[in-house]
């Protein structure tokens, strides 16, 4: 099972993320920009909470899902932008005004995105 293809997975991961009621999912296949990974998932949440729900249920859901734990985690205790790296995807869940200052999806406008809805 840990042998999923990293396409597969920021796709659990967005799944995820929309069930726990993240907003704005997007999932961008910037492998050919940036030689570090294949894949970000961008996930938005209204508050710290939901932050931190939306990262739990996200390493759970690609755990059991693909058998898959991230190498590292970041910003968890700060809860406003938390990253899940996974080495070949990074997750990154963003409190909605800290998304909307940094706006990561605009340094890669030019990237393919990927269509994860079922």
């Amino acid at each position: 099972m840990a042998d999923i293809e990293p396409r597969d997975l920021a796709i659990v991961a967005a799944r995820v993320a929309d069930a726990e009621k993240g907003s704005d999912i997007k999932v961008l296949e910037v492998g050919d920009v940036l030689g570090v990974t294949e894949y970000f998932v961008i996930a938005g949440a209204s508050n710290r909470r939901l932050v931190r729900r939306l990262v739990d249920a996200m390493e759970m859901g690609c755990r059991e899902q693909t058998g898959r734990s991230p190498v590292r985690t970041e910003g968890a205790r700060e809860q406003q932008w938390v990253l899940l790296d996974y080495g070949d995807v990074i997750v990154h869940v963003f409190l909605e005004e800290v998304r909307d200052f940094y706006e990561i999806e605009r340094l890669y406008r030019d990237v393919p995105v990927v269509d994860w809805s079922e």
